[in-house]
């Protein structure tokens, strides 16, 4: 789900804390040494998500937040602001020449810069807390 999240609304916030659980608080925060990527650089994005970014020759920009239940994509476009709520059940990561993130039909492929490498620690925590999540549902050996 997409948000315009230029101003705040207590609607889009409650479908967010809904969807992909409430934000960490700031003890578990510091635990996990941060909870938010550095700004990245996207190279491509599918179809669908191309209205969210700038028509221009601009940069585009996002960064991720990671959340309980899954993790918010902020997408940049000028004066506005995007928000892809994930959850962890329809996460899906590559990693081929940068970094892809696909869910619910959509997906989004971060540049390999600098920037991107400086995400690697935020991209193992990401993993971590998928499969943290994950193993709550694996039945195979209950």
């Amino acid at each position: 789900m997409i948000l315009d999240s230029t101003y705040t609304n207590k609607e889009n916030k409650s479908l967010i804390n809904d969807l992909v659980g409430k934000p960490f608080s700031i003890l578990e925060s510091f635990k996990l040494n941060g909870i938010g990527s550095k700004r990245m650089i996207i190279d491509e994005v599918s179809p669908n998500l191309q209205p969210y970014l700038n028509s221009v020759s601009d940069i585009n920009y996002a960064n991720i937040e990671l959340r309980t239940g899954g993790i918010l994509v902020y997408i940049n476009k000028g004066l506005k602001n995007f928000t892809w709520a994930i959850p962890y059940y329809h996460l899906v990561l590559y990693k081929t020449n940068g970094a892809s993130i696909h869910a619910q039909g959509r997906f989004i492929h971060f540049k390999d810069t600098k920037t991107f490498r400086e995400n690697k620690g935020f991209f193992s925590k990401l993993l971590d807390e998928k499969i943290k999540y994950d193993m709550q549902y694996d039945f195979q050996y209950s």
